[in-house]
């Protein structure tokens, strides 16, 4: 089924959420962040969790949908999914230039950084449930057995295995 890459993904994406809460913890604790941290998780957000993952569903999945006689439930819970994309590349833009005015001693930036990755790792694990439980399964019976084969060969070829090993890599390095 198409889905089992983007079932793993959520589960690397849902390991560094983790990281990312006791990174909070940490900054909460010492009154300080790490900007080589932040620059790592907004790199692993954008690059792993949006352009690889979120383009997965939007550029392949999502298309093939568009085409099915969905369900009204389904439809909207799919254009929830891309608003929340997008609200998820704001917030690490958000992030991004809170990280800056932080690096340049700015007043509050560092509370701004805290707000932003609480707002992150609120939402990936309610997003990730929503597409788990509520759309990715179901919506698999919109297809046929050769369109769910051929969705899986375009998204195992969408990324390869480099970018899975460079960010597992990472996870893996400060889940240590």
């Amino acid at each position: 089924m198409p889905i089992g890459p983007l079932m793993k993904e959520h589960r690397l994406i849902e390991r560094m959420i983790r990281v990312m809460e006791l990174r909070l913890e940490r900054a909460r604790e010492e009154g300080k962040v790490d900007p080589l941290f932040i620059d790592t998780a907004a790199d692993f957000i954008r690059t792993y969790a949006d352009m690889c993952h979120h383009g997965k569903e939007e550029d392949i999945l999502f298309r093939d949908l568009a085409g099915k006689n969905m369900s009204p439930e389904h439809r909207r819970i799919m254009q929830e999914l891309i608003e929340e994309h997008k609200m998820g590349r704001k917030t690490v833009g958000h992030l991004m230039e809170a990280k800056e005015k932080y690096i340049g001693g700015e007043k509050g930036a560092l509370q701004d950084i805290m707000s932003n990755i609480e707002t992150l790792i609120r939402f990936y694990p309610e997003h990730i449930e929503k597409e788990d439980k509520h759309f990715f399964i179901p919506c698999m019976e919109y297809f046929t057995e050769e369109e769910r084969d051929k969705m899986l060969e375009e998204m195992l070829g969408f990324d390869r295995n480099i970018i899975h090993e460079k960010y597992t890599g990472i996870v893996e390095r400060y889940e240590k």
